[in-house]
């Protein structure tokens, strides 16, 4: 399936982070807490504005962007969970 967000959406994946623990002590999924970076599987065409003007995004498909906790809408694409969020719910661009 593609998806392709509208007007200021970005559709983001999570980027789980790799846990070790020297005791082997196996955390839950249920009990993690969910990852805050994101990388960005496809944007939207930019905010439309009053007079009918677009402005583009700042970030673009293959960004890797940090987000809020509980920012944006689950959506599953392909059996994988992934976000619809707007740009400004974008905390930050990782380089």
């Amino acid at each position: 399936m593609k998806i392709s967000p509208l007007y200021d959406r970005v559709l983001v994946k999570r980027i789980e982070d790799q846990e070790v623990r020297k005791s082997g002590i196996i955390i839950p999924d249920t009990a993690k807490e969910k990852p805050q970076q994101a990388e960005i599987m496809a944007a939207g065409k930019g905010k439309m504005t009053d007079e009918g003007k677009t402005i583009p995004l700042s970030v673009k498909k293959g960004d890797k962007v940090l987000i809020g906790k509980y920012s944006g809408t689950e959506v599953m694409v392909d059996g994988v969970e992934h976000l619809i969020l707007r740009e400004e719910e974008i905390l930050a661009i990782v380089e």
